[in-house]
Order: structure tokens, then C-alpha cells, then sequence
């Protein structure tokens, strides 16, 4: 009988370093299987933590992202209102879902019956509910509403060099948009009806008609009132140079004192 090669005999003993290893596999994956164990018993108490219990990473509010002119104009243009009396014409912007409307006092001021045109064309008669003199501003209610209010939104402070957008009814011209920056602030404008201060100052276009009319930042809030403009040798042309309430002051807030000099539109 032909024997085999040598060491190909399967009866033989196996050497020891077999049986360790199989043991140390036996070993590693128990351990294996324990670590997923505790793995998962730890996941499911974290999930059913109450909320307190979490670590929560705060995150910043998110920066409204500036819009172009068109981008403005079609957002504010449904809230300006054209305002006339029997001796003026001025613009408003409406302010509240009520229909309230914001404007320049002096457009409406001995006006015996004022009527308001809303951007769709409903024309109403409107009453005066409130009127500041001293700041230049007038709150009106209308007797009737278009089907659609559009309130803008107001609120934002004003910077010096930041961009603004003046919509109105310049020399009758309505539905008018320019555009512009701030100038300067807290100015002080001598009129034909007085002295106001604490005003924005801005270089947007703007002329007899435009008063009451909203001064919006970049990103579409109204954040002043139109109320004046300075020219030279007293022409009522706009030159450069525009004046309007703060927002804050036109809704109930103050001024500071500084130079400036124009008349009233």
C-alpha cells in the first residue's frame, strides 16, 4: 500500500495554537456582542430622555436678505395710497390690517373732505383719527376698505449710507418709485408749517405729492414718513436732499436736533 506525504494525516493530534485561536474569536466576539448591547441600551434611554435633558445648540436668527427696487415696489406698492384734499395732494401708506393709514399732516391739515385711492383703485372718504402737528404726521381711517388690505410692514432703524426707496405720487405722477441712501440723521428741517427735527435725511427722489409717503429699507420695511424736502432759493424741486420721520417718531417716539433747512411738499 503507497503512503501518503508526511503531516497530511487527518487523524493526527491538531497543534495547540489552533484551539487558542478558535478561543480567542469565541472571546472577542461575546465582547463584540456586549458592546452593541450596552450601544443600544444607551441609545434608547438618550430617546427617551425628556426634552430638558438634551443639549440643545442655540442657532442666530436668520438675516432677512435684502431685495432688489422691483423686488420692493411689488411687496409695498399694494399698501401706498393716494391722498387728496380740495388744496392738496399727498401719498399715505396703509400701516394695520384695519385699513389705518399713515401720512403727512400738512396734506391733510385744513382739508375740509379727504378721499384716499388704493392701489387697486377703490377710492373712499377718510377721516382724520389722529394728528401730530408737532412731528408732521396724521393718521386717517378710511370708510372703506379694498378687497385686499395690504398692510407694509414697519419697524427697522435707518443707517447712514444704507439704502432706501421712496414710493409716492410725486407732482401727481402716482404709483412713483426712486431709490436712493441715507444721508444723514437726526436733522432738523425749517418749513413753511414749522420746525421738525429728528429727521432722516436721504437723497431718493422725491416732490410736491410725495409727502406721506413711505421711506422703505433695503429689506422692504418702512422705517420713515416723507415729509419735506431742501432746495435751493426756496424752489419747491427736489435737489438732492429729502427729509423724512422716523417710523418710531411717527408712531409715537422722539427726535433729536440737528442742522438741516427745507420746505414743506
Amino acid at each position: 500500500m503507497d503512503r501518503g506525504p508526511a503531516g497530511v494525516d487527518g487523524a493526527g493530534p491538531r497543534p495547540p495554537g489552533v484551539r487558542v485561536s478558535r478561543r480567542l474569536i469565541a472571546v472577542g466576539t461575546a465582547a463584540v456582542v456586549v458592546l452593541l448591547g450596552v450601544i443600544a441600551v444607551l441609545a434608547t434611554r438618550l430617546a427617551d430622555a425628556p426634552p430638558a435633558a438634551r443639549a440643545v445648540t442655540p442657532r442666530p436668527a436668520p438675516t432677512p436678505a435684502s431685495l432688489t427696487v422691483p423686488a420692493i415696489y411689488q411687496r409695498l406698492a399694494p399698501s401706498v395710497v393716494l391722498v387728496r384734499t380740495a388744496h392738496d395732494l399727498g401719498t399715505g401708506v396703509i400701516v394695520a390690517d384695519d385699513g389705518t393709514i399713515l401720512t403727512a399732516n400738512h396734506v391733510i391739515a385744513g382739508g375740509t373732505a379727504i378721499t384716499v385711492t388704493f392701489a387697486d383703485g377703490t377710492t373712499a372718504t377718510a377721516i382724520v383719527v389722529g394728528a401730530d402737528p408737532k412731528r408732521d404726521i396724521a393718521t386717517l381711517t378710511p370708510a372703506k376698505l379694498p378687497q385686499v388690505v395690504v398692510p407694509a410692514t414697519v419697524g427697522g432703524g435707518a443707517g447712514v449710507g444704507a439704502p432706501v426707496v421712496a414710493i409716492g405720487n410725486p407732482l401727481g405722477l402716482t404709483d412713483s418709485v426712486s431709490a436712493g441712501v441715507v444721508s444723514g440723521l437726526d436733522r432738523t428741517a425749517d418749513t413753511s408749517n414749522g420746525r421738525f427735527s429728528g429727521l432722516i435725511q436721504f437723497d431718493a427722489s422725491v416732490n410736491p405729492g410725495s409727502s406721506g409717503g413711505p421711506l422703505l429699507d433695503a429689506h422692504g420695511l418702512v422705517i420713515g414718513i416723507v415729509v419735506s424736502i431742501a432746495a435751493p432759493a426756496g424752489e419747491d424741486a427736489f435737489a438732492g436732499i429729502g427729509f423724512a420721520v422716523p417710523i418710531g417718531a411717527a408712531l409715537g417716539g422722539g427726535g433729536v436736533q440737528g442742522p438741516g433747512k427745507g420746505p414743506q411738499i
